[in-house]
């Protein structure tokens, strides 16, 4: 609420909401007046997919009266297994379409704002700022360091989850009033070393536990009420059922909200997450783009094409010539493979095949490469009948 504006009134509420609203209404903690900051509260989900799905049904059904959303992606077949936003029917359609009809359907009394595109350093503050809250459903890293620093110089609170396999993670960064995401992870780790969803999986229901919990981190802080995740980060393990809670305390070297800070802008994070290098053009020698590859397989002899995916991805789609060997079998049988010939590594979008890269040249594999972007890229910029999943 900014410094013109009145504090919400009951009246701000029609007939209609006051209906709709009326389990809240019951509660003393909310009452009329806390469902009128409902309404008169403006957040922000970057990120429409899994965790965004959640928060953005329960905001709107809560009565949030100004969400924004920012996404740049399309429904695709293996988003439907978590991200209950969307359905067959969507495939293809671009997300935030999809998401404003839905949030639209489920609240008609709520206003959405589209931001299509992806957040970057060039437009993430003036994106944010009209908002009081953000909320972080982000899958990357570069992104959710931007959303920490951006929340930071704005002095915002930033609202974050993230998920893998079986776990997740929740906590409130806000500037000001408690620690950062640098805090807690003060750099990115190198790239390769934590596995994506794409790569690891996620258990479909993951989303709903700890993007719920970030909407109920989001209204408490609206309504001011109960304690906030702000200095603590709420650990769930699906398989074991249990939740821990870990202290997050403010570093005092933290660049951005340290004693002394010396991040007082925004750049983009690719660079710190290892991430520009190859996409600069800086292609290192032992990694291979699909167009080069496509070439060299119509060369003789043709390299030798190793699959280090599972069996049940190979059953979906895959290179012609290749052998498979998942990674995980892959120490037993390097002994099974010539040191001498040319081998081209893949797997679905680059990680696994780097990990196998890294294992053949330690030892002592020298004509070994792995093939950038896996058969993501294949489909992408040789062959779009390919399955991606």
């Amino acid at each position: 609420m900014g410094p013109d504006q009145s504090p919400p009134q009951a009246g701000d509420l029609s007939r209609e909401e006051l209906v709709r609203y009326s389990r809240h209404l019951a509660l003393p903690e909310v009452g009329v007046e806390g469902q009128a900051k409902l309404k008169a509260a403006r957040v922000l989900l970057v990120g429409a997919g899994g965790l965004g799905s959640p928060v953005g049904l329960y905001l709107a059904a809560a009565g949030v009266g100004h969400i924004g959303l920012v996404d740049f992606d399309t429904v695709d077949a293996t988003n439907l297994q978590r991200q209950v936003l969307y359905g067959t029917e969507d495939l293809g359609r671009p997300k935030l379409e999809v998401a404003c009809e839905r949030l639209k359907s489920v609240n008609p009394h709520i206003t959405l704002t589209r931001h299509d595109g992806a957040l970057e350093a060039a437009n993430a503050l003036d994106l944010l700022d009209p908002y009081d809250i953000v909320i972080d459903g982000t899958d990357n890293f570069p992104t959710r360091y931007l959303v920490n620093d951006a929340c930071g110089l704005l002095g915002k609170p930033n609202v974050y989850g993230s998920i893998y396999r079986f776990e997740g993670q929740v906590s409130v960064f806000h500037v000001g009033r408690g620690p950062c995401y640098r805090c807690l992870f003060p750099e990115p780790p190198p790239p390769g070393q934590v596995p994506s969803c794409a790569e690891g999986g996620v258990l479909g229901v993951l989303p709903g536990t700890i993007g719920t919990l970030q909407a109920t981190e989001a209204i408490k802080l609206i309504l001011n009420r109960g304690r906030p995740l702000i200095g603590r980060l709420l650990y769930y393990e699906a398989l074991e059922g249990r939740f821990h809670e870990f202290k997050v305390p403010r570093d005092p070297r933290c660049p951005l909200c340290g004693e002394t800070p010396t991040l007082t802008s925004l750049s983009p994070v690719d660079r710190e997450c290892g991430l520009a290098g190859e996409e600069d053009g800086e292609l290192p020698e032992d990694v291979i783009t699909a167009g080069d590859l496509a070439k060299r397989m119509q060369s003789n002899p043709s390299p030798v094409l190793l699959d280090v995916r599972n069996p049940w991805e190979w059953s979906i789609d895959r290179l012609e010539g290749a052998t498979l060997l998942p990674l995980p079998d892959l120490e037993r049988r390097i002994s099974d493979l010539d040191p001498t010939a040319e081998t081209i590594l893949y797997c679905k979008i680059g990680l696994r095949s780097l990990l196998a890269l890294r294992r053949l040249q330690r030892a002592g594999f020298q004509n070994v490469r792995h093939l950038r972007g896996g058969l993501h890229a294949w489909a992408a910029d040789v062959d779009p009948d390919m399955l991606v999943y």
